[in-house]
């Protein structure tokens, strides 16, 4: 640009050899010269213009990218945790799964086992029921029998009766024994035989003989020392009486002797007296079935 300027300014030094004509012919060409390079003076700072709108939209689109490529990077590296975490979780839950099903399978079986435990159990139950049923029904029956067997008796210090599963033939000792003696007398014999009779149909009874005493002291005679052996003495004689029939088994029997200390009565009348001296045969079913099925109910 400088060398056209100094090119014009050389035109005009000349300008007093040239003609007028050249001189105007000079003047517009510098003019179109001098508009030509405004005209690319303001296409060049367009051109910067838009170079340095371009750079900045450049780092914009750089940094903005930059920042994508981050947030990328970053959402990589958490998908990639998140699948080993899934990963992870899937074995763990694999694995709890597994667990818990061995679990739940063992718990069946011992479900299972208890169901049929409880189901014996059960089972027994109902035979211990029907057992006892039974045995109910075959003391009322007995109960019934011995009541019609003694009915001559009745009246005469003998009584039956059934209490708590068991049946009770109470003999007062006038039915029995004279005053301080364990021999049995005839009428005595003949309800013993009455009473032997039935029990021979009812090998199953376990038969206990209690002799008992009013608590006036025994003055009596031999080895007797008391009324502690008096009453012993008295149920061995209904024990060997009732052993005359050989249809009893001696194995049910015992012979126990409680002297003056189970008395039903009063021992300060004569009455009370007269009552509490007796013989008691207590009936009760044999109880080892029933006993040996409530052992396994433990």
């Amino acid at each position: 640009m400088n060398r056209i300027i100094t090119f014009a300014l050389f035109i005009l030094t000349m300008n007093s050899c040239v003609s007028n004509r050249i001189f105007n012919d000079l003047e517009s060409r510098y003019a179109l010269l001098k508009n030509n390079y405004t005209q690319q003076t303001k296409t060049i700072e367009k051109i910067k213009n838009d170079l340095d709108e371009l750079n900045k939209k450049y780092k914009a689109q750089e940094k903005s990218l930059s920042l994508t490529y981050d947030s990328l990077r970053a959402k990589k590296q958490s998908l990639e945790k998140l699948k080993t975490s899934l990963e992870l979780l899937k074995e763990n839950s694999e694995s709890a799964l597994r667990a818990r099903i061995s679990e739940n399978e063992k718990l069946m079986e011992r479900i299972s086992k208890r169901e049929n435990e409880l189901a014996d159990k059960i089972t027994r139950v109902d035979d211990l029921e029907r057992l006892i049923s039974q045995q109910k029904e075959l003391m009322q029956g007995l109960k019934e029998r011995l009541s019609n067997a003694l009915l001559n008796y009745e009246g005469k210090g003998l009584s039956v009766e059934a209490r708590e599963g068991k049946v009770y033939v109470s003999m007062e000792n006038k039915l029995l024994f004279q005053s301080g003696s364990w021999d049995v007398e005839t009428e005595g014999k003949s309800a013993l035989a009455s009473l032997g009779e039935v029990l021979s149909d009812n090998p199953d009874i376990s038969i206990l003989i209690e002799g008992h005493t009013d608590n006036v002291p025994f003055t009596g005679r031999g080895s007797i020392k008391g009324n502690w052996d008096l009453s012993t003495k008295r149920a061995t004689s209904i024990v060997n009486i009732l052993l005359e029939n050989p249809e009893i088994l001696p194995q049910n029997l015992t012979a126990a002797g409680r002297g003056e200390y189970l008395p039903i009565a009063p021992n300060s009348t004569r009455e009370g007296r007269s009552a509490n001296r007796r013989i008691e045969v207590i009936l009760s079913p044999q109880l080892d079935k029933i006993t040996q099925i409530i052992n396994t109910l433990d």
